[in-house]
């Protein structure tokens, strides 16, 4: 970039053109060298892949329905039982392949011991899919 010239006439301007043919040059230099190297950046390897057909068997996980009345008395799938029973049976079914939802309802006057008894005896089996079951309010 020049801010002065030979000539005497006009020494006291300055020149304020930017010369862009060095710029322009550089920018062609740039894209060629990414038109090049473009390529080689993918690293894919073109394969033919065998076809198969086949169906996905997904195994759905039984449900337990675990009810709590408000005395306290534990069922499991409406059959009576104690926290010992429960407990044996959570132990059991947490080693199975899916491991089965448990659907918890418990009363609303049940005292909360029983429904936290419930929820630890589950968490020691390895049951992790545990979920609550109420009612929609009505308007």
């Amino acid at each position: 970039m020049a801010f002065a010239s030979f000539d005497r006439k006009s020494t006291s301007a300055p020149m304020a053109d930017i010369n862009m043919v060095p710029l322009i040059d550089v920018m062609l230099v740039l894209l060629v060298i990414f038109i090049v190297t473009a390529p080689l950046l993918t690293h894919a390897v073109k394969l033919e892949l065998p076809r198969a057909s086949s169906q996905a068997n997904p195994l759905k996980p039984d449900k337990i329905e675990f009810a709590i009345d408000a005395a306290g008395t534990r069922f499991w799938n409406g059959e009576a039982m104690t926290r010992a029973q429960a407990a044996e049976r959570f132990a059991a079914e947490g080693k199975r392949t899916p491991q089965p939802e448990v659907h918890l309802r418990a009363d609303q006057s049940t005292a909360y011991r029983h429904v936290a008894e419930t929820l630890a005896d589950a968490s020691k089996a390895g049951l992790a899919k545990v979920g609550f079951v109420s009612e929609p309010e009505r308007p």
